[in-house]
């Protein structure tokens, strides 16, 4: 699944990922630069808490946006599939300058946004302008392909990883989150190895890359992005390794950004901080 097509009068919105467990008060770098880029006070924000089981998720957003200072902020309850396809609801993103995905369960997203009106209606607005961040599991389902689970470890496996589809907000990134504080270094790259044209994001906590239209990002935030490059891959045993199996990975590129570097993900070039 690739992006919507931009229309001819706006740029692409920008797409944000957030590695989970951003700070909500006080200096929250992340969320306040995503308010900023939405307008500001001016900013009408729609928030979707599906990835949640918890029932005040979408309140408690409502409320740290509220004191960011927004226009507007309001919660679309979405727990079943049929929700999705509420007027109410799309009327309320046609008229969002940001969507804000919470963190939760990313296979809950999935299973009850995939393929409905809301997805259809995210996608669309981005193609218009409007700005979509998703936090943890928000941020693992913007690509097309989505890691949806895997095994813990700094070591790939034959079995490491598990993918479902994803949104398609991008499709040239795999994105894992929580990636230092969780250990996920060997299920990315594991990822990577089914298919090593992507390129292999992951995210820090309080960690984000804003993405813009032109396909370059910088990253905002306390935490570090790592990127893996497959680029000039020579050899990857994953077509005959057993699940429990190791990988042999030979001619990865590795990059470490912290805040203010940016990425050209056209070049795969990375830059420091201006």
């Amino acid at each position: 699944m690739s992006p919507s097509p931009p229309h001819d009068d706006h740029d692409r919105g920008y797409v944000i990922p957030i590695g989970g467990a951003e700070k909500r008060r006080g200096a929250a770098a992340v969320l306040a630069r995503f308010v900023e880029l939405c307008g500001g006070e001016n900013a009408r924000i729609a928030i979707i808490p599906t990835a949640s089981n918890l029932p005040d998720t979408g309140e408690k957003y409502i409320d740290i946006f509220n004191k960011i200072g927004v226009g507007k902020a309001v919660s679309l309850t979405i727990n079943e599939r049929a929700e999705a396809a509420r007027k109410d609801y799309l009327d309320e993103l046609n008229q969002a300058d940001g969507i804000f995905i919470t963190g939760g369960n990313q296979l809950r997203l999935s299973t009850i946004l995939g393929g409905t009106e809301v997805a259809k209606a995210i996608r669309r607005q981005n193609a218009k302008g409007v700005h979509v961040a998703g936090t943890s599991a928000g941020a693992a389902i913007m690509p097309e392909h989505m890691i949806a689970g895997g095994s813990t470890g700094s070591s790939p496996s034959g079995g490491g990883v598990n993918l479902a589809p994803g949104l398609g907000l991008t499709n040239a990134l795999l994105i894992d989150q929580h990636f230092s504080q969780r250990d996920r270094l060997g299920r990315l790259l594991t990822a990577i190895s089914y298919n090593p044209f992507l390129l292999g994001v992951g995210i820090d906590e309080d960690t984000a890359l804003f993405i813009d239209h032109q396909q370059c990002f910088e990253v905002v935030g306390s935490g570090v992005v790592t990127i893996i490059d497959p680029v000039d891959l020579s050899y990857s045993s994953m077509s005959s390794a057993s699940k429990k199996d190791a990988l042999s990975l030979l001619d990865l590129k590795l990059h470490l950004l912290s805040k203010g570097c940016r990425f050209d993900i056209h070049q795969r070039k990375p830059y420091p901080p201006e």
